[in-house]
């Protein structure tokens, strides 16, 4: 694993945060609310920060002070200039199991990343996966772990 950031974040109790890409409306509610507890709860939050709803829950995050740990399923050469501070804050670590070279995910790489993740997190919070998706034939693998909001 290749890492940028605060690596005794991987010590904390994390909660894995993943949403499929095509989402109904009331799952996007749902978790901005939940983004928005775990933010004023202090609680770190993995995840690849991918699809819509992963990335408007990554910024929602970001307004608060708790530690977050982003997934990427490509190497670490594209790094968001806003991340800077937070890395240099502590509060930030930076993920991947691919090398630099390795410029674009798919959707093998995150599959990957997303079971990664998994491995990592102590709980796994999903806002919504695709009936017959990726994301639902892997929670299948972890039911005693996962929490549907």
């Amino acid at each position: 694993m290749h890492s940028i950031g605060n690596e005794a974040l991987l010590d904390l109790r994390k909660v894995a945060f993943l949403c499929s890409r095509k989402f109904p409306q009331e799952a996007a509610e749902k978790a901005y609310r939940w983004a928005d507890a775990q933010r004023l709860a202090g609680t770190c939050v993995i995840s690849g920060y991918h699809s819509p709803i992963e990335k408007e829950v990554l910024c929602r995050l970001l307004q608060g002070n708790q530690p977050i740990i982003i997934a990427l399923a490509q190497g670490l050469n594209r790094l968001h200039p806003e991340w800077e501070r937070h890395l240099a804050a502590g509060r930030l670590l930076i993920i991947s199991r691919y090398a630099q070279s390795v410029s674009h995910p798919c959707e093998s790489k995150c599959y990957q990343r997303n079971k990664m993740m998994i491995d990592l997190a102590d709980t796994i919070v999903i806002a919504h996966a695709s009936p017959g998706g990726s994301l639902e034939r892997l929670c299948s693998d972890w039911a005693g772990k996962v929490t549907v909001l």
